[in-house]
């Protein structure tokens, strides 16, 4: 494997505040070439996953090693086009979720959720059927979003509770000021909040209260079910998460409904969070905040699409808006013509690294003390993705020599080994220079 990927491991095992030796149990392997795209994709991938499975033998005290596989790697960061129902295709994006030409550039719009696709109707004054897409929903959505401009489409729907994102070229998202925002911290921020006591293990499995939707949360906490926690998820009564997104993330879990705005049911909930280990929450920044989450001794765990800061800190977000917005969009395709990732790589990048640091919270949390909180958001894997993560460059495969014929720039031999040489013993000379004999020793 390319020391780059080495490299990936080694900046999320550090961000995540893990010991450096440990990057030396991780072993790579698999199928090479999968997840194609411009930018350093299977990378990001790749590196998640190592640091997840790290921060796993390391809260367990295993000695490893951590094998990472690029095809199971890669298979489970499209997992959602791979499920199949009783043989059925899942639906992934429903009709009005899409990129839509407006009338300066593109606009990518996200209702999969009735909810969202009403208040995307609402917004462009297209009649709601109220039956899917019909009633030429998609060609009146079209028409509208092409009379306008693309940020105006983005502020309108964003008004009415909606969800649509203005193509971005990724210069335009870096000045932008949430872009700068971003820009400024780091990929993942890890708090102590109080000196709590350690928690005493109780030889019960671990309680994780799972408040999420979609899919990097839910990655998140059905990694850490894997791994033998008992996972509640808990969703409003009346908006459960969609079917096919559920069974693709909803292996290992238990789930129930809980309207926490029902005094009966938000006593159960605040019960329940009493004897929870951690707490994992998915919805926008600040949507929680009225409950009183917090506890002595808990870790949490807060994701979002854009961070809980600058304009953007409040909105609602996906994966494939998050792409769109940053400039993703337009450097997998252009700004004339959009394209996206290979696999919704923000959504499951960021669920791997989120359960990474629960588990590294955990393992500082039981030597150390202390109340915890991680935060993260699809935006900052995104900047990581597209500025920080390392990318293969021929720069350093590369050297240059002087000889006969002048200086060369070259590629470097791929032979090598401990104790090899490094480089050709001579260059190349000028062409039948040279004696037709054999050097004396």
């Amino acid at each position: 494997m390319d020391n780059t990927v080495r490299t990936g491991t080694e900046l999320l095992w550090s961000a995540l505040g893990g010991d450096p030796a440990l990057v030396d149990r991780v072993e790579y392997g698999g199928v090479s070439g999968l997840l194609p795209a411009r930018l350093p994709v299977m990378d990001l991938a790749r590196a998640a996953v190592a640091a997840c499975s790290l921060a796993a033998v390391e809260h367990a005290g295993l000695p490893g090693p951590v094998r990472v596989d690029d095809g199971a790697v890669a298979t489970a960061f499209v997992s959602e086009r791979h499920l199949r129902v009783d043989g059925r295709a899942p639906v992934n994006f429903a009709p009005l979720s899409r990129f839509w030409r407006a009338a300066d550039g593109w606009v990518r719009t996200h209702a999969n959720y009735p909810h969202h696709r009403a208040a995307l109707l609402a917004a462009l004054g297209v009649p709601d059927s109220g039956s899917g897409a019909g009633s030429g929903s998609v060609e009146a959505v079209a028409a509208a979003i092409g009379e306008r401009k693309a940020v105006e489409v983005e502020t309108a729907v964003y008004a009415a509770g909606g969800l649509a994102v203005a193509l971005r070229t990724p210069g335009e998202w870096a000045a932008s000021e949430q872009g700068r925002e971003v820009a400024a911290r780091p990929l993942l921020t890890r708090e102590r909040l109080d000196e709590a006591a350690p928690r005493a293990g109780s030889g019960r499995p671990l309680r994780v209260l799972d408040l999420t939707r979609v899919i990097a949360g839910p990655v998140a906490t059905r990694t850490l079910a894997l791994l033998g926690a008992d996972v509640l998820r808990i969703d409003p009564p009346g908006n459960p998460e969609l079917p096919d997104q559920h069974a693709d993330t909803g292996f290992g879990k238990r789930t129930t409904a809980l309207d926490l705005d029902r005094p009966s049911d938000r006593r159960t909930f605040d019960e329940l969070l009493d004897s929870a280990d951690v707490l994992v929450t998915g919805y926008r920044p600040g949507a929680l905040d009225r409950f009183g989450l917090e506890r002595p001794g808990l870790v949490t765990a807060r994701l979002s699409a854009w961070g809980d800061y600058g304009p953007w800190g409040g909105r609602r977000g996906f994966d494939s808006l998050v792409q769109v917005a940053t400039g993703i969009a337009a450097v997998e395709g252009s700004a004339e013509e959009p394209g996206a990732l290979p696999a919704q790589a923000l959504d499951h990048g960021t669920g791997y690294l989120l359960a990474a640091a629960v588990l590294r919270s955990l393992t500082e949390q039981r030597a150390e003390g202390g109340s915890r909180l991680v935060r993260l958001a699809l935006a900052q894997t995104g900047h990581w993705l597209t500025g920080s993560l390392p990318r293969y460059s021929p720069e350093r495969y590369l050297a240059e020599s002087e000889g006969p014929l002048g200086r060369l720039r070259h590629a470097l031999s791929p032979v090598a080994y401990e104790g090899g040489p490094a480089h050709w013993s001579r260059p190349p000379g000028l062409a039948g220079a040279d004696a037709p004999e054999w050097p004396t020793v």
